[in-house]
């Protein structure tokens, strides 16, 4: 390719850019149902549900089976109403973008200074996993958790995500018992050792000492260690996974668009993170949301009410509600930096949720990538191979491996 793909007035090469793509994944309209189970792909349609705040509460990512008596304080992935508001105000301060500037970017200078050096030396590099590192130790650092070798703790959180597979539309996510005890036993050993490595070690030093890190916040705010541990893996887990794919994305989207990969290189920061957050846009690392309601109400689209009645699932589609026509009009599945999108639309779309639930983290990985993104192709690489995508049914995101470069 030599011209950004999808801008006005430029030829469109396919009907898709995606490089994410399911088999049979087409949606079927904007706003359906089967069974108990909504469908929803309007994104404003969408954004009305996650701002339902009183008539729906969180049903992705298994929060629905996680036992909520042995917290104290409801973790924040799972919480609903004033608590969990109270929860993302505390812990703002963290993902700030002037606290990002200022407290991390010399981390992730000094971390991506190492991927350099050992691109140079070693003449390949395998992005996927120099990303895992190189997320997870910036992760680290903001919640505390800087006790063990970043390999380590990188390793305890991958495998959280070895889970076997389910369906929302099911009882018990449509698993046998089998599943249920490989399931436990997959989550429960990396559990049981970034407690005894990780979170024991940082509560004790934290207690003492504490630092401008989320455990410390936490320890202050009287939770509890089972409620630090949970939120450890909740944000840990989040730091990792959808950035270090998003990373991998990007760069491999840049790679294969010699003009994109160029404006990318000479254009300012701000500029940067605009086309960064258009990437993500279209290949967003979470494919769908769950909400499960709890009061009977309304949503709109294109002026057609839907009725959601009590104890419905509704799977947000965030791919399909980020190729929205109504939001962003022009080719919504081409990539094209500073496209125009509809009043109150976010240029990413919901890659990062809305409302109460919006990841706070958002900044902080478009500055990741950023940083290192923006150094790495500098450099004169090129991709050895293309690289598998495979997913994730916990997060029904992509995982993208194998993407090695090369320096020419």
């Amino acid at each position: 390719m030599t011209t950004p793909t999808g801008c006005p007035g430029l030829p469109a090469p396919a009907p898709s850019a995606r490089k994410a793509t399911i088999p049979g994944d087409e949606p079927a309209g904007r706003v359906t149902k089967r069974g108990i189970m909504w469908r929803i792909g309007s994104l404003t349609a969408a954004k009305d549900v996650l701002l339902a705040r009183r008539e729906t509460i969180q049903a992705g990512f298994t929060a629905e089976y996680i036992p909520r008596t042995i917290f104290r304080n409801h973790p924040i992935l799972i919480s609903d109403g004033p608590q969990h508001d109270e929860q993302r105000r505390n812990v703002a301060r963290f993902f700030a973008p002037t606290v990002v500037a200022a407290r991390y970017s010399h981390l992730m200078t000094a971390v991506v200074n190492n991927i350099i050096a050992q691109t140079k030396r070693t003449g390949t590099i395998t992005l996927d996993e120099v990303a895992l590192y190189y997320t997870v130790e910036v992760t680290a650092s903001i919640i505390g958790l800087t006790h063990a070798k970043v390999p380590a703790l990188a390793r305890r959180l991958e495998k959280f995500f070895r889970q076997p597979p389910l369906d929302r539309t099911k009882p018990r996510l449509g698993r046998t018992n089998r599943q249920w005890i490989t399931a436990a036993a997959n989550g429960l050993g990396p559990i049981a050792g970034l407690l005894v490595f990780d979170v024991l070690p940082a509560v004790r030093s934290r207690t003492k000492n504490p630092r401008e890190d989320v455990i410390s916040h936490l320890i202050e705010q009287h939770y509890n260690l089972a409620d630090i541990l949970v939120e450890c893996v909740t944000y840990g887990t989040a730091g990792m996974v959808t950035t270090r794919e998003f990373i991998t994305m990007a760069c491999w989207h840049l790679l294969d668009d010699d003009a994109l990969r160029q404006r990318y290189l000479a254009a300012a920061e701000d500029e940067r993170l605009g086309m960064l957050a258009e990437i993500i846009r279209l290949e967003p690392p979470v494919g769908h949301l769950y909400r499960r309601v709890t009061k009977d109400y309304t949503v709109t689209d294109r002026d057609t009410e839907y009725g959601l009645q009590t104890g419905d699932l509704v799977d947000l589609d965030i791919r399909q509600a980020n190729a929205d026509p109504d939001a962003f009009p022009a080719d919504p599945l081409q990539l094209c930096p500073a496209r125009q999108r509809a009043k109150g639309v976010h240029d990413v779309g919901l890659s990062f949720g809305f409302g109460a639930h919006g990841c706070p983290g958002q900044h902080l990985a478009l500055r990741e990538t950023d940083a290192l993104l923006h150094r790495l192709l500098k450099l004169p690489v090129t991709t050895v191979s293309e690289p598998d995508i495979s997913w994730d049914d916990l997060i029904e995101g992509y995982k993208i491996r194998g993407l090695t470069l090369h320096l020419r």
